[in-house]
């Protein structure tokens, strides 16, 4: 058994005696929040309450969580190093891999690292190209970044400008990165409502990008409602600059100004509006695809890629606030979601929140062909509660490939790095933890492990305030991963990874 020194018992207190004046209490008067989306579109909330103040200042003398900044882990976790935010100093986003590079997106461009030795990582490249949020992704010579902040154009000089002005440009940029130290900006596209993140379907003449993008407002020209659908876009690997929209497929089909998806508060109060999908993730190797749309869950056919087809769909209108992200287990019969709750900007692992909101849903696959629903068995969370204020909740992760078990790497910002074990849907449980104590004790501020993600034996964790992170875990259920060698790794892309790669 592996020890994980933490007092459990006192942090599971955290949150209630300071709730009735706290952000929360506000928050989820009338039930769960209505979430804002991640934290780059909410304004976090930069005071709390004295009494909040205080109760963190006493978990900390009393040991029962960290101090500001103080790394703890578990004895089967090794911080192996950090590489502190240099150039750009926006915020760090998501990742992408590709043989010894590691590719971290920032809200002001992106950052290439040669983890050749993942002890000592090496800066090789910054791009400047500012656009919220620059989810990144990697495909052969192409890399692709998402813009969903409203720019004066579509280069890496834009400024903001407002989305009502009919000249303002979101949605995709590709460059060319032959040359890792010289990337080259070649190509982008404009979707619809911007975009939020994207995924590949990666063939061998092209590449297709699903867009999930939402908030439509009659008064931005280029992101009017209903929004019901994803952009999909066609890259030509040999010629980039020919890049182009070739479908968007209605996913909410209903009538009504929204479309058919869930229509959110007051029929679901703290329940998200769907106005489009926020996250999409492919499994290729099985035709498969789950999205993560705001209010609802879905599970869609990608067989034909230019035309993806919903299977079957589902809500949780009790403890699901944003739908935020989706991921497949090897074996493609289960779906683990996550709730974003407070939209990343607020402090949600406490005791007055619970085990069953902002935490991951854990569904079963059942049936087959077009016949599969996708059925509830458990919510997972991490275990250890987490100031007032420190943000935190489920957030991007991916899976160690071990035959047989079900397990996966997940951020939750200041809540660390949890790796879990979801084998039995019905009775996950945590098994590895890295996390730092809060950024400050009298503020509430965004910061912590964005992304979170498993590549040839180490873990990487692109932490929004600290940098970028190298962790190895040392444990007999999960050291066989190691052995598993990916040459690239888009971690909505879902690899089969005992049959696309050696092991």
């Amino acid at each position: 058994m592996i020890l994980l020194h933490t007092t459990r018992v006192r942090r599971r207190r955290l949150g209630v005696a300071a709730a009735a004046a706290g952000l929360l209490a506000t928050m989820l008067a009338a039930g769960p929040a209505a979430a804002v989306p991640d934290p780059g579109d909410a304004t976090v909330r930069e005071s709390i309450s004295a009494s909040e103040s205080a109760e963190t200042r006493s978990a900390i003398r009393d040991g029962e969580i960290p101090g500001v900044d103080e790394v703890v882990h578990s004895d089967n976790i090794e911080h192996v190093t950090n590489i502190p935010k240099a150039a750009l100093t926006g915020t760090n986003s998501d990742l992408a891999f590709q043989g010894r590079y590691a590719f971290a997106g920032n809200y002001d461009g992106f950052v290439i690292y040669d983890i050749s030795n993942p002890e000592r990582p090496k800066t090789v490249s910054q791009v400047l190209c500012p656009g919220s949020q620059n989810d990144i992704t990697v495909s052969g010579d192409l890399l692709f970044l998402s813009t969903d902040s409203s720019r004066s154009d579509n280069s890496c000089n834009s400024t903001s400008q407002p989305a009502t002005e009919k000249s303002s440009w979101e949605g995709m940029k590709i460059f060319d990165i032959s040359d890792k130290k010289n990337p080259k900006y070649v190509a982008a596209v404009e979707t619809a409502c911007g975009s939020h993140t994207h995924t590949l379907v990666p063939e061998r003449r092209n590449v297709y990008v699903y867009v999930s993008s939402y908030s439509p407002n009659a008064a931005f020209p280029d992101c009017q409602p209903p929004h019901d659908g994803i952009s999909v876009i066609k890259v030509p690997r040999k010629s980039p600059e020919k890049s182009a929209i070739v479908n968007f497929p209605v996913l909410f089909p209903g009538e009504g100004p929204d479309g058919g998806g869930n229509p959110g508060s007051p029929t679901n109060p703290g329940v998200s509006k769907t106005t489009g999908c926020h996250d999409i993730t492919v499994l290729p190797s099985k035709d498969l695809a789950a999205g993560a749309c705001m209010g609802d869950g879905i599970l869609f056919d990608i067989e034909d890629p230019e035309h993806p087809r919903v299977i079957d769909r589902v809500q949780d209108n009790v403890n699901f606030a944003f739908w935020h992200s989706a991921s497949f287990n090897q074996k493609a019969n289960k779906v683990v979601f996550t709730d974003e709750l407070g939209g990343g900007g607020a402090a949600t692992c406490n005791a007055e929140i619970g085990p069953n909101r902002g935490a991951d849903g854990i569904y079963d696959i059942a049936g087959k062909g077009d016949k599969r629903k996708l059925v509830f068995r458990s919510y997972f969370k991490i275990p250890r509660h987490q100031a007032a204020t420190e943000n935190c909740v489920a957030h991007n992760g991916s899976l160690i490939p071990v035959k047989g078990r079900d397990i996966m790497v997940q951020a939750w910002y200041q809540g660390g790095v949890s790796v879990w074990d979801f084998t039995d849907s019905s009775k996950p449980k945590e098994i590895a933890y890295f996390e730092r104590g809060p950024l400050t004790t009298d503020r509430l501020s965004g910061g912590g492990s964005w992304s979170a993600y498993y590549y040839n034996g180490y873990i990487y964790s692109n932490d929004m305030a600290k940098g970028f992170d190298v962790l190895k875990i040392s444990d007999r259920r999960t050291d066989a991963g190691a052995k598993v060698r990916m040459h690239e790794l888009n971690v909505q892309t879902q690899p089969d990874y005992f049959d696309d790669f050696d092991d």
